[in-house]
């Protein structure tokens, strides 16, 4: 029994470090070594709990993708077309990328490793089956998988490329969307409200919100306090 308590208090020490250096510093700028030091943990130890980075990556992943249609659901309200709900989800994600380049730094290594892109796949399709299945009525739940797995590139590739003078992120956001929702058949009238109804909302605003909710529940959750006050840069 000591063991094993042993084993989930490293674990946390692990995590609550790993998590915060993540966010304040970004994953690849954040070392092993830097890890051990913080956490007070051996290697053997990490390695016997995770392996590499990429084990405590997974578990932020999990943590950050099963939350983000929650806060979605949240500004749009009940009773809306649930089109509504990925439009506001995908751009929040999209924004947050673009104001953090940290965050963009930690969803580009989900979007990349074959594990992670399982996870986020599967996760996702579920939820893409439900919202998209109105337009798409013969569509198997391995039709949404595949679907998902495109559009998940594409959400990879727009994260990937910064916003300048010229690609606004007004612009990233459009585009994303008519990519997106012209794949699962939304109609066009449908797909031209959408994109108004993200064009009116205060999107930087809202997603400083989400992101200042975030940063707390993963604190909240990992037991940590940032050392630094750059979890805002851009």
């Amino acid at each position: 029994m000591a063991r094993k308590y042993d084993s989930e208090e490293t674990k946390q020490k692990i995590l609550s470090s790993s998590v915060r250096l993540f966010i304040e510093k970004g994953y690849h700028e954040t070392t092993m070594t830097e890890i051990l030091h913080d956490a007070g943990v051996s290697g053997s130890s990490f390695h016997s709990i995770f392996h590499t980075k990429d084990g405590v990556l997974a578990e932020l992943t999990e943590f950050m993708f099963e939350n983000q249609f929650g806060v979605a659901e949240n500004i749009i309200g009940t009773g809306k077309n649930p089109v509504l709900l990925y439009a506001v989800e995908t751009c929040i994600q999209l924004t947050l990328t673009e104001m953090n380049e940290h965050l963009r730094d930690i969803y580009m290594e989900a979007y990349t490793q074959p594990a992670l892109m399982d996870y986020i796949h599967k996760h996702t399709a579920k939820k893409i089956a439900m919202i998209f299945r109105q337009y798409n009525k013969d569509f198997q739940e391995s039709d949404f998988y595949e679907m998902e797995i495109g559009t998940a590139g594409c959400m990879r590739a727009y994260i990937s490329k910064k916003c300048d003078m010229y690609f606004t992120l007004e612009k990233k956001l459009e585009r994303f969307l008519r990519v997106t929702l012209g794949a699962y058949h939304v109609p066009d009238d449908i797909q031209r409200e959408t994109i108004a109804y993200i064009g009116k909302l205060k999107i930087r605003e809202i997603t400083g919100q989400v992101m200042n909710k975030l940063f707390m529940a993963l604190a909240m959750k990992y037991d940590f306090t940032f050392h630094e006050a750059n979890t805002k840069k851009k």
